[in-house]
Parts: structure tokens; sequence; C-alpha cells
């Protein structure tokens, strides 16, 4: 699921990218996107973020989920996270319109700490990480439709991330048919 430029950027990224395909079933994938639209279906899509790294995205923070859901983000946040971790308590969810797409960026270090865990729902997609000291270190990332994926790190803080544009949804030569895509996400709390 990881095709790097070179064995070195691999070894950089291994430590702290981790990805488990199917993490979650088509059944919870129904019950989160369920839970989920008639909130969103509130909210119009934005064409620019405060930062402007995300554009055509819906966005909210959600703190009390039905017991399903709360199952589920409970196995994420336990996968992700050493007991004991301070996380924060709302979980961000972001909604992403088919040709929505979201900017080369580093995540700022004062809205949450050193880890992210995130669940793909309803389309697969490429997260493409390039390094902030050389552009020419990079390495896509292929996002299965309900995958977990976790970066911390130098994933994180060393390498820019973005996920691709419909049409430059590509993975080793293989066109990734983007569709409107949702990321529910788990944080880590900033080092104080």
């Amino acid at each position: 699921h990881i095709s790097p430029s070179s064995a070195a950027v691999l070894s950089l990224l291994s430590s702290g990218l981790t990805l488990q395909p199917d993490f979650i079933t088509a059944e919870e994938e129904a019950a989160l996107c369920r839970e989920l639209e008639p909130v969103l279906r509130k909210k119009r899509y934005e064409s620019g973020h405060w930062d402007d790294a995300i554009h055509g995205f819906r966005e909210v923070e959600r703190l009390h989920w039905s017991p399903d859901s709360s199952a589920v983000i409970q196995r994420v946040r336990d996968k992700a996270f050493p007991p004991g971790e301070n996380q924060l308590s709302l979980v961000h969810v972001l909604d992403l319109q088919k040709d929505g797409y979201i900017k080369p960026h580093v995540d700022s270090v004062k809205f949450c700490g050193s880890t992210i865990a995130g669940i793909c729902l309803l389309s697969s997609s490429i997260m493409r990480l390039v390094s902030v000291d050389d552009p020419e270190e990079r390495a896509d990332l292929l996002l299965p439709r309900r995958c977990l994926y976790i970066m911390s790190g130098v994933s994180r803080y060393k390498f820019t991330h973005e996920i691709l544009r419909s049409e430059e949804s590509i993975f080793n030569g293989v066109p990734v048919p983007r569709e409107r895509r949702i990321s529910v996400i788990c944080r880590n709390l900033p080092v104080s």
C-alpha cells in the first residue's frame, strides 16, 4: 500500500506510518455514514479552509456517538494510542466532495499532538507524503476504503501530506477512482 521514491524514504516512514486495510466492516461503515449524514447535510461544502489546505469539504467535530459507532471509535483509539495517552475527546470528521482535495501541509502542533488515526469511508484515495527537506523524497500511500491509517513522528512533521485530486489519483500506474470521501479522525493532545 506504499510506493516510496527510495528504500531510504520507506525506512524513514516505516516507524511512524501504519495502515490496516478492512479495519471496519461494510456494515460498520454504513452505520457511521447513517449517523453522520444528517449532521453533514446541514453544512455546505466549502471551497477554502482557514489555512487554505482543504478544498471542497465539510467538517464537524463530534463528541457523542451511538453505541455501535462509539465501539468503532474506541477500537481506533485502542489501536492508535497507548493506554493512558491524553486524547482529544472530539472526533474530527472531514467530508471531501468527489472533486475535493487536501493540499500538501504539515499539521499544526497547536491543534493536535504527535499522532492522528483515521478511518476512510465511502472511497479509496491516495495520500502523498513529501519530505519538507527534499521534495524528491516522497511516497504515495494507497488508503483503501474502510482502512485505518495512523501517522506519527516523522510522517507527521518531516513530511507534508495531501489527498490527491481525483484526476491525479493514480497508484503504481493504476487509476484509483476517487468518490466522495469521509474520514473520521482521532487525535492525541498537543504537548503543552
